[in-house]
């Protein structure tokens, strides 16, 4: 995936979002529950600390504080339960204190004495030396004879159940992130698909069909509208299209009788034997530049023929190989006025389905285009032959090549190359053109590599026939 896509972006703000969202749930949840946990052991204590004054220190008096510290010893048992217990006189000595746990797992010699307090309860927490926490709940508790005893009752507390979470958590983690991301992937996929379907839709629109229009997620959200945008976009640019093919076809047509009557006319002027030398010089130059203007004239005409899809009315079965061969044999007599040879490979028959008349057009355009753009003593190879399903006609020559930032542009009508309209080349600008809606009428590609003064080479690539 692009990285700098769209689509890539929104998945990973989405992640981001929903993996921040998620460790903040978990640290609410880690902290909610150790509060929970400390809670617990601190009403427990309380608990308990209440049941021995309620228990022995109410009858303290009567009874005396060795039994007090024999019965807390013997119902509580804070050894074997691991419990921390200690009853003292306030300003006084120590009734009961508990003795080191049976586990081990701290030493009431680290617990400090805590003073008495104003208020009846207050809890501590006392870090031992091996790291444990120890809770105490301390209770103050006012006897007979105005005198005043503290409870202590503690307990360490228990990071089993945190610890359990902790890992619950490292572990569900990353299940949860990679559970986020192929969700949220899935989601991008399904939200981004009418994109997918306008930007399919939108390659397939060409000059040829521009009375298509993209598809309409009927939404009624932005995408909607960007779709009925683009169409309405589409249906103008179909009619401004559609008015310049009428233009052209019309100016085309329009011109090409007056352009005769002129051309006639011209040339029956420069035949008459009593016309002045020096008005013959210019009528032929006038008789030249009608020659080459109706030239453009034809040549606009066809172009407007092909955008009418002229191309594909008459299509047949022919061999490709014998259309250039017997093509390059006629093109040679153009050829040998310049001195340059044209090699025709074209060996095995290559049957294709189309207008022969119309790819015979391509295959002159190209070489009229070789023998033009090469010195007198080169050399045009033509070649054709089959290779994956498709039938590959390649036009090369040795001439004076095209620039590299020109390349792009050669298929475009009336385009040509800055040293070309220097005069040194005739020529409008419009045989490649017309080699480029042939083939796309053809369901062809056509397309150019060159290395300035070394050369060029025109590559056709047709379906073969599947008959």
């Amino acid at each position: 995936m692009n990285t700098r896509s769209f689509s890539f972006r929104l998945l990973a703000w989405y992640t981001c979002l929903l993996t921040c969202i998620f460790v903040l749930l978990c640290a609410l949840l880690y902290l909610d529950l150790s509060r929970f946990l400390e809670h617990n052991v601190e009403q427990s204590q309380v608990r308990r600390a209440h049941q021995i004054t309620d228990t022995f220190l109410a009858t303290i008096g009567k009874t005396g504080p060795s039994y007090v510290a024999g019965q807390a010893k013997a119902l509580y048992e804070p050894e074997i339960s691991d419990r921390f217990v200690r009853i003292t006189q306030a300003n006084g000595p120590i009734i009961y204190a508990s003795g080191m746990p049976k586990d081990g797992s701290f030493d009431p010699a680290e617990v400090p004495a805590f003073p008495p307090v104003s208020s009846r309860e207050s809890f501590h927490r006392v870090k031992l030396s091996n790291g444990k926490t120890l809770v105490i709940a301390a209770l103050n508790y006012h006897g007979p004879g105005k005198t005043s005893y503290v409870v202590e009752s503690g307990a360490l507390l228990d990071p089993a159940e945190l610890n359990h979470l902790v890992l619950q958590l490292l572990i569900g983690l990353p299940v949860a992130v990679v559970i986020i991301t192929v969700g949220g992937y899935i989601l991008v996929r399904r939200a981004l698909t009418p994109v997918e379907r306008i930007t399919r839709a939108a390659e397939q629109i060409t000059q040829h069909n521009l009375s298509e229009r993209l598809p309409v997620s009927r939404t009624g959200d932005e995408l909607e509208r960007l779709s009925i945008s683009l169409n309405r976009m589409i249906a103008r640019l179909d009619d401004a299209f559609q008015n310049s093919k009428r233009f052209v076809a019309d100016a085309s047509h329009e011109l090409r009788t007056p352009l005769t009557i002129l051309r006639g006319e011209l040339e029956t002027l420069i035949e008459n034997a009593r016309l002045d030398p020096e008005v013959r010089e210019r009528a032929t130059s006038m008789f030249e530049e009608t020659v080459r203007l109706t030239r453009i004239v034809e040549q606009l005409f066809t172009l407007s023929r092909l955008d009418a899809g002229e191309a594909q009315a008459e299509w047949s079965r022919f061999d490709l190989a014998g259309l250039a061969k017997t093509t390059a044999e006629q093109m040679s007599l153009l050829a040998e006025d310049k001195n340059i040879t044209i090699a025709c490979d074209a060996g095995q028959a290559v049957v294709v389905e189309g207008d022969a008349a119309r790819l015979k057009q391509v295959v002159v355009n190209l070489l009229d285009n070789a023998i033009k753009y090469t010195q007198s003593g080169g050399a045009v190879q033509l070649h054709v032959r089959r290779a994956n399903g498709h039938a590959i006609l390649e036009v090369e020559d040795n001439g004076v090549g095209i620039p590299s930032e020109a390349l792009p542009h050669v298929f475009e009508r009336f385009y040509r190359v800055d040293q070309i309209r220097s005069g040194e080349f005739e020529g409008a600008g419009l045989g490649l053109s017309i080699a480029k809606s042939i083939c796309s009428a053809h369901g062809a590609e056509i397309e150019a590599t060159s290395v300035p003064r070394k050369g060029s080479c025109f590559r056709v690539t047709l379906p073969l026939s599947k008959n």
